[in-house]
Parts: structure tokens; C-alpha cells; sequence
């Protein structure tokens, strides 16, 4: 028996012209992209659809973005008939996962996470955090280095253990830097530097995490219709209150997504459907485990196939 999970993408996955197909095609996805322009009192649809790039990518515009263009996809996929038996979300998708599974108000969600971006933008000055991918290195090893370097005072920690090979740090510029050039200590190839506006998933995120707790306090959590996997902690979260401490947590905790995908198949899950822009979680449950089918719904033509 198939056992399927939704899974909903993070910051990074956005691109110009996304939801525009299901947006002209189906009255419930348009319905999405309107809601979102009402709440948050602009066009974030004309943005999401014309661009520019540049005004696209910043943080506080990303997130309800993608929230919306999941959400979009998510309507559309929804005549398909097509349920999950688990929902969750990397990072910022973890807002799309809990719509999926009734726990927010999608009006809500986007509210939050347009907030949820702003405070993150404004919880580090400019330049003075950062992010790196890390290829090849030794989850452990590289943790220990982080530790080294964050001891001698400079902050930086795991903030997404994304696959195998695959682990972004987050800290103060000096920090990520320093780790960047050590990390072949930890057995690693190269570091990438991201293009991020703040050193997300670390320590350093606290004060936006505080200012974050205070508005999800102002909104209804519901008893989800299945299970979510947090990314605090890998596991399943059915009761709301837990839920709502955990997107706290979150903003300054590590993103556990290989942990959370390996949870998922111990749990049965043999099926994967990416909603939402692009195609980055995909690529990563395939690094995970060969064995699963992992199904992208970005697109009316994906909508309308189903699995």
C-alpha cells in the first residue's frame, strides 16, 4: 500500500513566473494568488509574475511568495484526489506543509510569513551574517569544527543537514568564512557561500525568533489532518501548541530535512510529491534514498497528471 508524503519547498526554490499557469487556469489556484494581494495589502502576484528578480528574492518577499505559489499548486493538485498520509516543509515550507494539513489559515500563513521575513531581514545588520554550503564533509566533523570556531568567538553552526554531503553552516561572516576554509578538518571538498540576507537557522536568529513568538500567539493552530514531520526534530508533531513552539524554535534551530525524509520512509513513506516551485527537495530525497518516487507538482501539465 502506497503511503505519500507532501513535501513543500524552502528560500531559494522562488522564480519569476511561478503559479502563473495553474493562476490563469483554475479559478480555486487564482483564488490563492488574490487572497494573498488582499492580506498583505499589495500585488504580490504581479511581483511573483513579471518580477523583477532582484525585488523577488528579497526575504521578506520570497517567503509569502512561495507560500502562495505552493498553495496554488496545492489547489490544483487537490481535484486529482490525491491525499498524503504526512506533510512536511523545508525551512519557510514548513508554513505550505501546515496549510496542506489544516493545522493554519492560509491567509494566515502568508501573513506570518511575510512577518517571519521581515524580522529575519532585521535580526542581523547587513553583511555581518552569512551562509555556506558544505560539500563532502562528516556531519559529525563538521559540527565539532563549528563548535572550535564558535568557541574562539566567532558564531557559526549547522543550520540545514540537507542529504548526505550536503550541510549548510550559518553565523557571523568571520565564522562562516573561518569554517568555509577549514572545511576539509571535517573531511569536506569546497564551501559555497549563498546569496541570504541574514545567517538564518543559527543562534543569531533569536531576537527575530522573539518577535516571531509574540504574532503566532495571535493565530488559531488547529489539530493537523495528519501528521507533520517538524524540522526541529525529524519527528511527527499532531499536537498544535507543540507545533506552534516549534516555528519558534525554528527560526533559529537546524533544518533536519535528511533526518525528517529518513523518518518519513521508516514511517512507510515510499512516495514524494514536491509541490511548489522548482525542484530542489526532489534532488535531495534522491540523494537520501534511490528507492522512492518523488513526484513534481510545478506545473498545471504535473497538477493535472497527479502521480
Amino acid at each position: 500500500m502506497t503511503k505519500i508524503a507532501f513535501v513543500f519547498p524552502g528560500q531559494g526554490a522562488q522564480a519569476v513566473g511561478m503559479g502563473k499557469d495553474v493562476y490563469e487556469a483554475l479559478p480555486e489556484s487564482r483564488a490563492v494568488f488574490d487572497k494573498a494581494d488582499e492580506v498583505l495589502g499589495f500585488p504580490l502576484s504581479r511581483l511573483v509574475f513579471e518580477g523583477p528578480d532582484s525585488e523577488l528574492k528579497q526575504t521578506v518577499n520570497t517567503q509569502p511568495a512561495l507560500v502562495t505559489a505552493s498553495t496554488a499548486y496545492l489547489e490544483a493538485l487537490r481535484s486529482s484526489g490525491i491525499t498524503p498520509d504526512y506533510v512536511a516543509g523545508h525551512s519557510l515550507g514548513e508554513y505550505s506543509a501546515l496549510v496542506a494539513a489544516g493545522v493554519l489559515a492560509y491567509e494566515d500563513a502568508v501573513r506570518l510569513v511575510r512577518l517571519r521575513g521581515q524580522f529575519m531581514e532585521e535580526a542581523v545588520p547587513g553583511g555581518q551574517g552569512a551562509m555556506a554550503a558544505v560539500l563532502g564533509a562528516d556531519r559529525a566533523a563538521l559540527a565539532e569544527l563549528c563548535r572550535s570556531i564558535s568557541a574562539a568567538g566567532h558564531s557559526v553552526e549547522l543550520a540545514n543537514v540537507n542529504c548526505p554531503g550536503q550541510i549548510v553552516v550559518s553565523g557571523t561572516a568571520a565564522g562562516v568564512a573561518e569554517a568555509a576554509e577549514r572545511v576539509k578538518e571535517a573531511g569536506g571538498k569546497r564551501a559555497i557561500p549563498l546569496e541570504v540576507s541574514g545567517p538564518f537557522h543559527s543562534s543569531l536568529m533569536k531576537g527575530a525568533a522573539e518577535r516571531l513568538a509574540a504574532e503566532l500567539e495571535k493565530v488559531q493552530f488547529n489539530a493537523p489532518q495528519v501528521p507533520v514531520i517538524a524540522n526541529v526534530t525529524a519527528a511527527p508533531v499532531t499536537d498544535p501548541d507543540a507545533i506552534r513552539s516549534l516555528l519558534v524554535e525554528q527560526v533559529y534551530s537546524p533544518v533536519l530535512w535528511q533526518d525528517s525524509v529518513e523518518r518519513l520512509i521508516a514511517e512507510g513513506v515510499d512516495t514524494f510529491v514536491e509541490i511548489g516551485s522548482g525542484s530542489v527537495l526532489s534532488g535531495l530525497i534522491r540523494k537520501i534514498d534511490r528507492n522512492v518516487k518523488v513526484v513534481n507538482i510545478n506545473s498545471l501539465e504535473s497538477a493535472r497528471a497527479g502521480l
